[in-house]
């Protein structure tokens, strides 16, 4: 596996060492020694998966407040999606700003996300689905939110919005 950090604090790309042969390629999507070296969040409560029909779904953006706040590691399985992380952590040098990147089936990238990061993503194609891991117990009491059109974030979604829950398009304006 090899990491790379994105502009969150504490947010790395991890891409595949694939080991090819005959038959095609093997390769490790997750181990704790090397997540440990790094120094970060080995713990794993659930694993979930997202599935989205149509190209232009927006899932997000959503984050769960402390102490609940979770560590998160996604991937795309299937299809492609454009994954956007907001960083809400106080005293974090990054504090409130995002950055996006492309996962996809073809790319195999992973994005390690830390808790106190909001999350979301749209979807670039059709049938798209993304893999979670996630480092504790789902909390719907601690579920929270920010507006995908935010101004106060300026996220540049390289696409049309064309199929987003109402819960997620009326969250409130962000107030720090």
């Amino acid at each position: 596996m090899i990491f790379s950090p994105l502009p969150i604090e504490g947010a790395f790309a991890i891409h595949l060492e694939p080991r090819h042969d005959e038959r095609g390629f093997f390769a490790r999507t997750w181990c704790r020694r090397e997540l440990e070296a790094h120094g970060l969040e080995t713990a794993l409560a659930q694993e979930s998966l997202s599935y989205n029909a149509a190209a232009g779904t927006l899932r997000g953006m959503h984050y769960v407040r402390a102490p609940h706040a979770e560590t998160k590691l996604v991937h795309c399985p299937r299809g492609s999606l454009f994954d956007v992380l907001v960083d809400l952590r106080p005293g974090s040098p990054t504090r409130h700003r995002w950055h996006g990147t492309t996962l996809s089936v073809e790319n195999r990238r992973s994005v390690y996300i830390p808790a106190g990061v909001a999350h979301g993503f749209l979807t670039l194609e059709d049938d798209t689905e993304i893999v979670y891991r996630i480092s504790d117990f789902h909390r719907p009491d601690a579920e929270a939110g920010l507006r995908w059109d935010d101004p106060a974030f300026a996220i540049a979604w390289p696409a049309p919005v064309r199929v987003i829950a109402a819960r997620d398009a009326g969250w409130p304006d962000y107030q720090p």
